[in-house]
């Protein structure tokens, strides 16, 4: 019997796949355009969170959605019914989304003239949180109904991201959710992180996070390129 030889493909697959979402962040920086990578479980509200901060930032800033689903354009729908450009990416099975599917929904739209661009990723904590797809910032929504112990399952996702958004907050009285808890256990995993307490439903916090992701952007397109 001849030997076996292990060969770690997806080693090579994120190699690469870090190396052009480098490549598309600094093109991005160049253009000016900020793009935020939105993840979270299914149903915590991506598409909620979205709806409001247009409504809230779209007499301040250009924006546009990519939205990223296994099946069904219903999202992108939601988002064009505010008057933004919304691209649907349909990924026929794949739980995430990587740079190279992200270029494809960039080039229907003019980066030149735009400030923000919204990635909403495919609903899960486990491989999204594996694949850069070159935004600039990584964001992800926890909500109250799927438990404070989310972090200690999920590290890599709540390690990587920018900001957390912890949504459903009016479902709190509820639930046995500790919120302190819950920050005490992402704060061990990302001591730098940005959290924001919001209820998609109500609006509470919204203008928060709202106004933080506005002056993140502003001070990122103030940035002189080399």
């Amino acid at each position: 019997m001849g030997d076996i030889k292990l060969i770690e493909v997806k080693e090579d697959i994120l190699a690469d796949n870090d190396a052009a979402a480098a490549e598309l962040r600094e093109r991005l920086k160049k253009e000016k355009t900020f793009m935020v990578n939105l993840m979270a479980s299914p149903g915590a509200g991506k598409t909620s969170l979205l709806l409001q901060t247009i409504t809230a930032l779209k007499n301040d800033l250009r924006i546009s959605v990519i939205e990223a689903d296994i099946d069904s354009i219903v999202d992108a729908e939601k988002i064009a019914e505010t008057g933004i450009q919304s691209i649907q990416l349909r990924t026929g099975g794949f739980c995430h989304l990587d740079v190279s599917m992200v270029k494809k929904g960039l080039e229907a739209l003019d980066t030149d003239s735009l400030d923000l661009i919204f990635i909403e990723n495919v609903g899960n904590l486990v491989c999204p949180a594996e694949f850069d797809t070159g935004a600039t910032i990584d964001i992800m929504i926890l909500s109250i109904p799927e438990g404070d112990d989310k972090p200690l399952k999920y590290p890599l996702m709540f390690s990587k991201c920018h900001a957390l958004i912890v949504n459903k907050m009016d479902y709190l009285s509820l639930s046995d959710f500790n919120v302190d808890l819950m920050e005490k256990r992402v704060r061990k995993l990302n001591p730098d992180i940005e959290i924001f307490k919001v209820s998609c439903r109500t609006g509470e916090g919204i203008n928060s996070w709202a106004k933080w992701l506005k002056k993140t952007v502003a001070d990122s397109l103030a940035e002189k390129n080399p």
